[in-house]
């Protein structure tokens, strides 16, 4: 059974229904979709990757033709948001048309792009040119020689000289993205929102998500919670609870001190969202999933190359998904590993 026994009754949400929205069996409308573009990525950061990754072969991966279809129809159904993810997105030939092509579908109010930051320094102006809306970068230390045992082959200078070509190439709103790690980098909490503070980016704090066997560190033992992080914080920055939302998981603070920068948090543990979930992902070799902490999915390439170019199958096939989309998932910190892909498969 895809549901959840402790969902709300049906009847009682109010979500608008429209004929073309996407609307799920528990009555959330689902507009945000999240479409992985390359499981391959220059880093080989510890909690989202094996240092010896076996990367698909590209006939298994959806070509660009194939992602511009998908994201063709989810648009089409009501979707007003896509996020291009990886592995890391900016290493994928002919990223830049893609973009482009996506961001000029009428509807869609809002392409964004998640990237490590190594390419950005070549890469900010022809995305921002493109028509992509806003990036969100990961930075999970200010230390050179953390950063490169964190992401085992990453050059801070090279990330952060990527972070000030996309604020000069006309980028607002960035966002950095720190998955916290007990005993590694959660020392740094304050001046890396002291480094978003100076460029006047956002920054959200992640707790870690338990995909894929790791070998490098034991995910009980490295577990920061979103509260213990937001205390540290309110030691010295004034915090102040917003509404505000960009559509994703993250709970969002104002600081007194610095009104221009949001401080983020993502809690897939301590404060699921489960219940506001609007977004589902495509991953990489084509399976529509429908809950980062669940396996339930369709597979789309099936459908695309079974059937290339009928829009109307797809269509069919991305409405019958959804149904299935389950009420929430079930992440546990410490013991066995749920779920067996890795994050550079389903998409960040």
């Amino acid at each position: 059974m895809c549901g959840d026994l402790s969902a709300p009754n049906h009847s009682s949400a109010t979500v608008e229904h429209t004929a073309q929205a996407l609307i799920d069996g528990f009555n959330r409308r689902i507009d945000y979709l999240r479409m992985s573009v390359t499981d391959r990525c220059d880093f080989r950061c510890v909690y989202c990757m094996a240092e010896d990754m076996q990367f698909l072969p590209r006939q298994q991966i959806l070509s660009l033709e194939e992602l511009y279809q998908v994201a063709e129809r989810f648009v089409a159904l009501g979707t007003r948001k896509i996020r291009l993810t990886g592995g890391e997105p900016l290493v994928r030939q002919g990223i830049v048309d893609l973009c482009g092509r996506i961001a000029a579908l009428p509807g869609l109010r809002e392409l964004c792009l998640t990237s490590n930051g190594s390419q950005l320094g070549r890469l900010a102006q022809p995305l921002f040119d493109a028509g992509v809306s806003r990036l969100n970068i990961s930075l999970d230390s200010l230390d050179a020689d953390l950063f490169r045992q964190l992401t085992r082959t990453g050059d801070l200078h090279q990330v952060i000289a990527g972070i000030d070509a996309a604020r000069r190439a006309g980028f607002r709103r960035t966002k950095l993205n720190c998955v916290v790690l007990k005993g590694r980098n959660d020392g740094e909490l304050v001046d890396l929102v002291r480094f978003a503070i100076d460029r006047e980016l956002d920054i959200s704090f992640i707790e870690e998500m338990p995909l894929g066997v790791i070998s490098e560190h034991q995910r009980g033992e490295s577990y920061c919670s979103s509260d213990e992080v937001r205390e540290r914080l309110a030691a010295h920055f004034s915090l102040i609870e917003s509404a505000e939302s960009s559509q994703g998981p993250a709970r969002y603070w104002r600081l007194a001190e610095a009104p221009q920068t949001r401080v983020g948090f993502i809690s897939p543990h301590s404060h699921n969202f489960c219940a506001t979930c609007n977004r589902v992902r495509l991953t990489v070799e084509g399976r529509l999933l429908l809950c980062l902490g669940n396996e339930h999915s369709l597979d789309l390439k099936q459908v695309l190359r079974a059937h290339p170019g009928d829009s109307d199958r797809l269509e069919k096939a991305i409405r019958e998904a959804v149904q299935l989309k389950p009420y929430r998932h079930h992440f546990e910190v410490g013991g066995d590993v749920q779920i067996l892909r890795f994050m550079n498969m389903t998409g960040g």
